[in-house]
């Protein structure tokens, strides 16, 4: 993609938070060339808040940002599919502190992209390319990037069953995120849900918006969506984290059994290092691809 883009026409989707149960109203609005993803709390004169790794506040059960104490919760299903689909600017205005979780999928957004098309502005896209790879790890979770003129990911889980280990790999493009990606949704235990309860957590979780896995199954009546849905949901996550970079990525993403903190991590230390990456257009990606396959 050789310019920034942002949408053709506004849309809004109402539900509630995953984790606080309230009513939430979001409304996506085009943006102008430079103006970056930013969320603008539409319930506080439209305080924004810039979809960036400088305002990572808390990354256990889902990536929330924080500016002068002003909170937006959730916010990875939205931004994964966002930076997937290659959408530059926008104005995510919102009503209260969390994202709705809809379905607890990617796949509401993606409808609502599509309903509000694609523009393409006149200013250049200017990517971040990994130059030399990176890892960050905590016990047995690991996640590390390596220079590639594409973004691509390796995703990898192992929870007890019936979940087990699950893999994908892919190369991240708006079709593949709409296919393979998209429908899949959040997830948890039964055994977990007092506990989490307890601690203020999912109180906007239903079997219409979250997977839930008993010792024997899926508690969900319709089933799982894909087999391996636990997986493609935790890339779908991994995605919403990467896009807290703030430029499309090119490089290859290996994550094992890692999550949100891991993810963030990794975001911070690539973006606190100059030295990791380079910006480039993508007139200089082109070159370099040809260069390669001449090579």
């Amino acid at each position: 993609m050789q310019f920034e883009t942002t949408i053709e026409r506004p849309v809004e989707v109402s539900g509630v938070g995953l984790h606080t149960g309230v009513p939430v109203k979001l409304r996506m609005v085009p943006a102008p060339a430079g103006t970056g993803i930013v969320f603008r709390r539409s319930d506080l004169d439209y305080f924004p808040v810039p979809a960036s790794w400088k305002y990572v506040e808390r990354v256990s059960y889902a990536t929330s940002l924080m500016r002068q104490g002003v909170l937006i919760s959730t916010t990875e299903h939205l931004l994964s599919t966002l930076y997937s689909f290659g959408i530059d600017n926008l104005w995510l205005e919102i009503d209260n502190l969390e994202v709705p979780i809809l379905d607890g999928s990617g796949k509401p957004f993606v409808d609502l992209l599509l309903a509000a098309g694609v523009k393409e502005l006149r200013r250049k896209r200017r990517y971040l390319r990994i130059r030399r790879p990176v890892t960050v790890e905590d016990g047995k979770k690991r996640i590390s990037i390596l220079p590639d003129n594409a973004f691509r990911l390796t995703c990898d889980i192992d929870f007890p069953q019936p979940i087990g280990k699950q893999s994908i790999e892919m190369e991240v493009t708006a079709e593949n995120y709409a296919r393979q990606l998209s429908p899949a949704r959040t997830f948890g235990f039964e055994l977990e849900l007092e506990q989490l309860r307890e601690m203020g957590l999912i109180r906007g979780a239903t079997l219409e918006s979250a997977v839930c896995f008993t010792k024997q199954g899926v508690m969900n009546p319709e089933g799982l969506r894909f087999n391996d849905e636990c997986c493609r949901h935790k890339a779908l996550d991994l995605i919403g984290d990467l896009a807290l970079i703030g430029r499309p990525l090119l490089g290859n993403v290996i994550a094992e059994c890692a999550g949100h903190k891991l993810h963030t991590a990794l975001v911070a230390r690539i973006m606190s290092d100059p030295t990791i990456y380079e910006i480039v257009t993508f007139d200089d990606v082109a070159s370099r691809v040809a260069e390669a396959v001449l090579a």
